[in-house]
């Protein structure tokens, strides 16, 4: 169903710190995902399949490639007559002299002339760097049928995980009662998924008076949204059901990879009904050797596999040569893996090379290897 009364702005700025050597140069959501896809593709996707036109994609950190990237919008079908993905960085005024975005809702708020542009009557707030399928015409109609200023999606998480997330309280109706920014003792297990929508009128006024709140942090999960709930605005939580993982560290990064060779995996990216759409990349089609020995493994156009290679996800352009071996691993585009090399539990960064009779990794190790430089060999 098209959506002519909601906007979409994606933030994606974020520096991910925590992904080390991966986000030096990229900011988190044009990181790599799945074999072929980045991050960022999965909310933009989502938008052209909820029959949201209009996208604003903000960016700050290491933004060249994300802006490069996001804004060829026909790789989700949003360069038709109306629709369009448009690139929101900061910009300097003339009133404020701003050229960063100092929080979430700041971002937001430097940005009102554009989403103004359009008069929508619902605003739709997502971030650039989790990997899930939603439909958000759905979460619309929630909202609606709630006659609802704000809903928040929000996901369950285990009990003893909920002090690691925004957790949201309500009552028996799933309106909104309280909001905990990460707390010591949960009260519900009820996690912010980041994924807000907005009746755009009550937001924009919102927004003015925290332009000029020099206490506030311009942050909607510490600002905005306790300020409604004070105001004792109509909040609401909506459930979600399905995966969605936030893939923050390393580790999981790596378990999101991995997740797409489960069985059971939730995810389905073979899902017709529901396309993730990315780039298409030019490649020549993947090459299996006869000595190469595979078992249960996505493995990406430009790949030419000569040895063994089990339960790992390979990226386009990957080479794993003659005797060695990949196992529980996860190897980004243009990854060399010489002769004899044994690469075991690890993230390999893009285009590194693995040297002859290397050995990466370890199956005993609690945590995933990061390999982001060259590993030399044998000479």
């Amino acid at each position: 169903m098209k959506q002519d009364n909601m906007l979409a702005m994606i933030l994606a700025g974020g520096r991910g710190t925590r992904l080390h050597d991966l986000t030096k140069k990229v900011a988190k959501p044009a990181v790599s995902y799945g074999g072929k896809y980045r991050i960022i593709d999965f909310p933009l996707s989502n938008c052209a399949n909820s029959g949201i036109d209009i996208v604003g994609v903000l960016t700050q950190y290491e933004s060249v490639l994300l802006n490069s990237y996001a804004a060829a919008g026909r790789r989700w079908g949003l360069d038709a007559k109306d629709s369009g993905v448009y690139i929101l960085p900061p910009r300097e005024k003339a009133d404020t002299g701003l050229d960063v975005y100092r929080g979430t809702a700041d971002a937001i708020s430097q940005n009102i002339d554009f989403i103004d542009s359009y008069s929508p009557e619902y605003l739709l707030i997502l971030s650039g760097d989790h990997i899930y399928k939603m439909d958000y015409d759905k979460m619309l109609e929630y909202h609606k049928a709630n006659h609802a200023d704000a809903t928040i999606a929000v996901i369950e998480v285990p009990m003893k995980e909920a002090s690691r997330f925004g957790i949201m309280n309500t009552n028996e109706t799933g309106r909104i009662v309280e909001f905990e920014e990460k707390p010591e003792k949960p009260k519900s297990n009820l996690a912010s998924m980041g994924i807000y929508i907005f009746n755009w009128k009550l937001l924009r006024k919102m927004l003015l008076a925290d332009m000029k709140n020099p206490e506030s942090s311009h942050d909607f999960g510490k600002d905005i949204i306790p300020t409604m709930l004070a105001d004792e605005k109509t909040l609401f939580a909506y459930k979600f059901k399905g995966y969605w993982k936030d893939v923050g560290t390393i580790d999981s990064l790596w378990e999101a990879n991995m997740d797409l060779l489960s069985k059971n995996n939730a995810l389905d990216l073979n899902d017709s009904s529901w396309k993730i759409y990315t780039e298409d990349v030019t490649a020549l089609p993947q090459f299996v050797g006869a000595d190469a020995d595979i078992d249960r493994a996505f493995i990406t156009q430009g790949c030419v596999i000569n040895g063994t290679v089990k339960n790992s996800v390979l990226f386009t352009g990957v080479k794993v040569a003659t005797g060695a071996k990949v196992i529980d691993s996860v190897l980004m585009p243009g990854v060399e893996v010489a002769e004899g090399a044994v690469v075991t539990r690890a993230l390999v960064a893009d285009k590194v090379k693995i040297g002859k009779n290397a050995v990466v990794g370890s199956a005993d190790s609690e945590n995933i290897e990061l390999v982001a430089k060259r590993v030399k060999g044998e000479e």
